[in-house]
């Protein structure tokens, strides 16, 4: 079993970049487990408050550590990260000595109602997750753009992007298995 753990960087109940995170799910080969974190719970990450570390952020911490692997879906909001996925970070990265991120075969996907999909938060992301020394998955890549017209009512993505999305996810299962 493949086990991967999904941080979503939306809060929004009808999320574009849940439904994206469903979706992958839906298409990841058989063996495979999406273990979805909970963001929203956290506190404002502040080094005065790492000592007493928060039950949401070790909790985050934990499904990150038990996972072989991690997919961050974002949505890009001016032109970067939000700042509840950056703030989920920070927590799960703290302190330095403890990094759960620290090698973890990780990749990265967004979806946008922009014509540019997610680029540039992508971008700011991977500088992030580098840093984090991650084994970032470089190709394929997800930005899905025009969001608000790839759902179905029932939050199915169309056929034009299903098949992209099941090559990103055989290659990011790929990517895990073989970085451990």
């Amino acid at each position: 079993m493949t086990k991967i753990a999904v941080i979503v960087g939306s809060l929004r109940a009808d999320s574009f970049n849940k439904k994206l995170a469903r979706n992958l799910e839906a298409l990841a080969p058989e063996g495979t487990e999406f273990i979805y974190t909970d963001i929203s719970t956290l506190p404002l990450y502040s080094q005065e408050i790492e000592g007493e570390y928060p039950v949401a952020a070790q909790k985050l911490k934990d499904v990150i550590l038990g996972a072989d692997g991690v997919l961050v879906v974002t949505p890009e909001y001016n032109r970067s990260v939000p700042g509840v996925l950056k703030n989920a970070i920070d927590w799960a990265s703290r302190p330095t000595t403890e990094n759960a991120f620290d090698s973890k075969p990780t990749g990265i996907v967004g979806a946008s109602m922009s014509p540019l999909g997610t680029a540039l938060a992508q971008a700011h992301l991977k500088t992030i997750l580098i840093y984090l020394n991650v084994k970032l998955m470089g190709q394929p890549e997800v930005y899905l753009t025009g969001a608000h017209m790839v759902f179905d009512d029932d939050g199915v993505v169309v056929e034009t992007a299903r098949e992209h999305l099941k090559k990103y996810i055989n290659a990011l299962v790929a990517h895990v298995n073989a970085s451990n």
